[in-house]
């Protein structure tokens, strides 16, 4: 007879046989079925899957869909259905998961078929049968040669190749029906947890649809950015165009001595398309008079900014930056959202007739003394900073707010030009594990916080969720509003950053709030080869985060 253990239990202390599953636990305590979905536990702070046995007393903590680990596991458990689904309706089909777009995913399937919206209807309702069905995620733990072979039997040659840089001498490989993957991460016990998605047919692809962790009970609805779209894909045919479209092509070219010529040719690549926005407003100097750069946190603004005015100048104009900071209102002027909080964020913490009234005071001419913010005080104060600006200075304004049109109501649009600046990585783990883009600004901001700010990772990691939600309010709605988009990220960029980040994530231990979080970056940052920095030169983007930029003040 198994004894018995002591359990808390989502702050509830309960008594369970030894030996429980975590699925019996949740299954037998958490009956409210208006509750998002359980589809994993933390044990004692480690993330389990349903499937674990406990076995000795312990702490455990649901993760539901309301969660970002709880919408990872769903999303990564979705992506195996669909990967199956199309293996088993079209045998000789590759599939690629691409990048995020659309508040789901999108995925291309290659080969034998042409994907059209009756297919993509066949496919969703082959995986919805699938799921009906109810069959399980079965986790094997495999030698790396075993796992190598059977990746080749499945024609996933670009697995076989990244593991190459994996030091572990065995692998956990998850199998449903007769598909056998490895998704870098937890999964769902089995497909009758995956009610909840949705299949759109997007030439030439597919959107993959899911819940979000901020409304976990319902399919996130599907939002068209064509123009974001043709950023993504623009990336990705420059990526195959360097022959490196994941972390196994960039070590192979790291392991050849070719980084150097990487390094150069992706900042020729930017540079060049700097150039190519400034020559575009050049030709249109007469009419604009302010260029607005807004992006989300850790996009390359500032260091994007600097370039831009410097292609700017070679062109013969003078362009001049204005902090949007100095229009705050005073710290006691701005209003309290739902948790009465000031939020610093929102764009009603400007004062935006002030500066409505400068900026057209300036383009018509005249002469205006611009507000200096002091954020010790948190008071505007005037500080005789008096500005003149003549036809060939266009003012610059970088800043969150920079495309929405509230900000600027009162300046016609064509003297405005508006950019939107993102680091939309293209770089893949393998064809089936994409890298989030919001993973690579995560590690850009916290070398930066750490490095130039004093600021811990953990301190970092608390804030990013209110970053995150202010981006989703703030920027990410007004993008499609931008004249143009420009993409930061860099091909090798992760490979440099790995050494700067990886000792600040290996300090976190396993008590600590954020280890799970930790871990997962820790886990896939090992598949690169490090990359020494010194051949980046100082205007680079990626100087703004691991320091020796030309344009540090």
């Amino acid at each position: 007879m198994p004894g018995k253990i002591r359990i808390n239990f989502n702050g509830k202390n309960i008594e369970s046989p030894e030996g429980i599953t975590l699925q019996e636990l949740v299954s037998q305590h958490m009956m409210d079925s208006e509750q998002p979905p359980v589809v994993a536990a933390k044990v004692d702070n480690r993330m389990r899957e349903l499937t674990y046995a406990l076995k000795q007393d312990c702490t455990v903590e649901s993760i539901d869909l309301s969660m970002k680990d709880g919408e990872r596991i769903y999303t990564r458990s979705l992506v195996f259905l669909f990967l199956r689904a199309c293996r088993e309706l079209f045998p000789d089909c590759y599939v690629t998961v691409e990048h995020s777009f659309g508040g789901g995913l999108y995925c291309e399937v290659h080969g034998c078929v042409a994907l059209s919206p009756l297919v993509t209807e066949r496919i969703e309702e082959h995986m919805r049968a699938i799921v009906n069905m109810d069959e399980p995620f079965e986790k094997k733990d495999v030698p790396m040669e075993e796992a190598n072979k059977i990746f080749l039997q499945q024609g996933l040659k670009d697995k076989v190749e990244v593991m190459k840089y994996r030091k572990e001498d065995t692998m956990n490989l998850y199998q449903c029906g007769d598909v056998i993957d490895y998704l870098y991460g937890y999964m769902v016990p089995s497909t009758g947890y995956l009610k909840k998605f949705g299949l759109k047919f997007y030439l030439p692809g597919v959107i993959l649809q899911y819940p979000s962790c901020e409304d976990p009970i319902r399919v996130r609805p599907f939002q068209d950015n064509p123009k974001l779209f043709t950023v993504f894909r623009l990336a990705e045919k420059w990526s195959a165009a360097m022959g490196i479209r994941n972390v196994a092509d960039l070590n192979r070219c790291i392991e050849e001595g070719r980084a150097s010529d990487l390094i150069r040719i992706s900042e020729a690549y930017q540079e060049k398309q700097i150039g190519a926005i400034a020559d575009r407003i050049t030709q249109h100097a007469d009419a604009v008079r302010m260029i607005l750069i807004a992006g989300p946190s850790s996009s390359g603004k500032t260091t994007f900014a600097q370039r831009l005015r410097v292609q700017l100048m070679v062109n013969g104009l003078h362009p001049v930056p204005i902090s949007m900071d100095n229009y705050y209102l005073d710290r006691d002027q701005v209003s309290v959202d739902d948790n009465g909080e000031q939020d610093l964020e929102s764009i009603e913490a400007i004062d935006l007739k002030l500066f409505n009234e400068q900026m057209t005071q300036l383009i018509q001419g005249q002469e205006v003394e611009i507000p200096h913010y002091n954020f010790l005080t948190g008071k505007r104060e005037w500080v005789g900073h008096v500005i003149k600006l003549s036809k060939d200075q266009p003012i610059i304004v970088e800043g969150i707010h920079g495309l929405n049109e509230k900000l600027t109501e009162m300046i016609p649009a064509e003297n405005k030009y508006k950019i939107y600046i993102s680091a939309l990585t293209q770089l893949n783990v393998d064809d089936h594990n994409r890298i989030p883009t919001t993973d690579a600004r995560l590690i850009r901001r916290m070398v930066r916080d750490y490095q130039f700010r004093g600021t811990p990772i953990e301190d970092t990691l608390a804030m990013w969720p209110i970053v995150r939600r202010g981006e989703e309010k703030n920027i990410f709605p007004f993008q499609e509003s931008a004249d143009i988009m420009f993409n930061s990220a860099l091909l090798y960029e992760l490979a440099v950053l790995k050494p700067y980040i990886l000792p600040l994530l290996e300090n976190i231990t396993e008590s600590h709030l954020y280890f799970s979080e930790v871990n997962r970056l820790n886990k896939f940052l090992k598949y690169f080869l490090d990359l020494d920095s010194r051949d980046i030169p100082n205007n680079s983007i990626l100087r703004e985060f691991i320091g020796g930029s030309t344009f540090e003040k």
